[in-house]
């Protein structure tokens, strides 16, 4: 073998070495594309609620039915106004996760009432 032969071949090899990693760069295959974005999930629909219902100022916005006979949980909020037989101290009025979210309060001689109602229905009672 000569040398000049092996310095040629010396010089190739780098050329030969960069032309098969450019090659490789230009291949066609191509990843999978990524899925579509889902659709957002439908909002729920909002709870539906009936009868009367008290305003921030403790009044109803309507005649309670008068069905309910006791301050039991399930009754509308203008049932217990009507059974209390006067009007609330404070009434806190929001919407929550649940719908609508009403606090009523009482002051009571010697004791707070606070009556929880989700949706016109009496959720819970802390005295």
């Amino acid at each position: 073998m000569t040398p000049r032969f092996s310095a040629q071949r010396t010089r190739a090899l780098p050329i030969l070495l960069i032309a098969a990693a450019l090659t490789a760069c230009q291949s066609t295959e191509r990843a999978a594309p990524p899925p579509p974005p889902s659709a957002p999930a439908p909002a729920p629909a909002a709870p539906t609620f009936s009868g009367p219902v008290l305003g921030p100022d403790g009044q109803c916005n309507g005649v309670a039915q008068g069905a309910a006979a006791a301050i039991e949980p399930g009754i509308g909020e203008c049932d217990l106004v009507r059974l209390k037989g006067k009007p609330p101290t404070d009434v806190l009025v929001g919407e929550g996760r649940s719908g609508r979210e009403v606090q009523v309060l009482y002051n009571e001689p010697g004791a707070k009432e606070l009556y929880f109602f989700v949706n016109n229905r009496l959720d819970r009672i802390v005295r």
